[in-house]
């Protein structure tokens, strides 16, 4: 049998005031990912959130190998210019250490509202960010006339320390995330999805790509999972819908859509469910531990010492 390359990580789980204690512990557990993701106003009023560079910043002062992974930036507030400049110094800091996993957001339209701008544009003018973003990062002069950008003669100096360039995930749910993906990613990193769709949308990325004529030899293929360890699947479940269901709602019961799309029950369990996604196409793991806060070391410590070494052992 043919042995996979699998890589894993978790987001952050004990608290962004315990961002560089987590990272270290998680690069003495052997984990490869540390991801943390942003909103700007989630909800109003709005719900607790911090802004995805700092926090990653300071994890990788704390860390010497473990690598930062944005789940997700939200790119439409970004002008392309200064969100290539703040990527390239993390990048040069971290000794070429970042992921950049980019999204749209539009789950709460208000922060939009709130920043002055329009949601149904946030795809549009992720596009044109990303594009100037690559372009940026090669240190030469950009001029670029957009929709939503326009610049003459940019440059950044220092460009970023990993070439081309840090590697872009690209993550959402809609058909028009995997043509993004596959026109300006790196790798792909959906989230809310179950093993049969994230298989079709490896499928979907790979035949866009290959219309394009790009090389898809060096793409990534993450995958983002919601996960709750606990002795059966009904109290996990039930654990990982309180966690979720305040900012996860896509309609219907929401217990039977967590257990649609997380990790649930024993260790056990989890493996045997994990396993579908990697069959499906899954290289990058990156775990977001679902439940209450007290709780949460244990399931980085669980997964670190029981769960990721039974893939990494085959």
């Amino acid at each position: 049998m043919e042995k996979l390359d699998l890589h894993f990580g978790a987001g952050i789980a004990l608290g962004v005031s315990e961002t560089a204690r987590q990272a270290r512990w998680m690069e003495e557990l052997g984990y490869e990912y540390f991801s943390a993701g942003e909103h700007f106003m989630r909800g109003d009023p709005p719900g607790p959130t911090h802004a995805t560079l700092p926090v990653l910043a300071v994890a990788a002062g704390a860390t010497d190998n473990l690598r930062v992974l944005s789940s997700i930036i939200l790119t439409p507030f970004y002008h392309p210019l200064v969100l290539a400049r703040m990527t390239a110094t993390l990048d040069v800091a971290s000794g070429g250490r970042l992921t950049l996993g980019v999204g749209v957001g539009g789950e709460f339209p208000v922060e939009f509202e709130a920043a002055g701008l329009k949601v149904n544009q946030r795809g549009r003018r992720t596009d044109e960010c990303l594009d100037i973003m690559r372009q940026l990062w090669t240190g030469e002069r950009v001029t670029f006339s957009g929709r939503h950008f326009q610049m003459t003669d940019a440059m950044i100096n220092p460009t970023p320390t990993q070439t081309p360039n840090p590697p872009i995930w690209v993550s959402g749910r809609r058909d028009s995330a995997m043509v993004r993906s596959a026109t300006y990613g790196d790798g792909w990193m959906p989230y809310f999805y179950d093993a049969p769709r994230y298989r079709d949308s490896v499928k979907k990325i790979k035949e866009i790509a290959a219309a394009a004529g790009r090389d898809m030899s060096g793409f990534q293929w993450a995958h983002f999972p919601y996960i709750a360890i606990y002795p059966t699947e009904q109290e996990a479940a039930e654990v990982a819908a309180e966690q979720l269901g305040g900012r996860y709602l896509y309609g219907g019961e929401f217990l039977d859509i967590v257990r649609k799309y997380c990790l649930l029950g024993t260790v056990e369990n989890c493996i045997e469910q994990l396993q579908e996604y990697i069959d499906a196409g899954a290289r990058h793991i990156v775990f977001s531990i679902s439940c209450p806060k007290e709780d949460r070391e244990r399931h980085l410590e669980v997964i670190a010492k029981e769960l990721i070494p039974h893939f990494k052992g085959k």
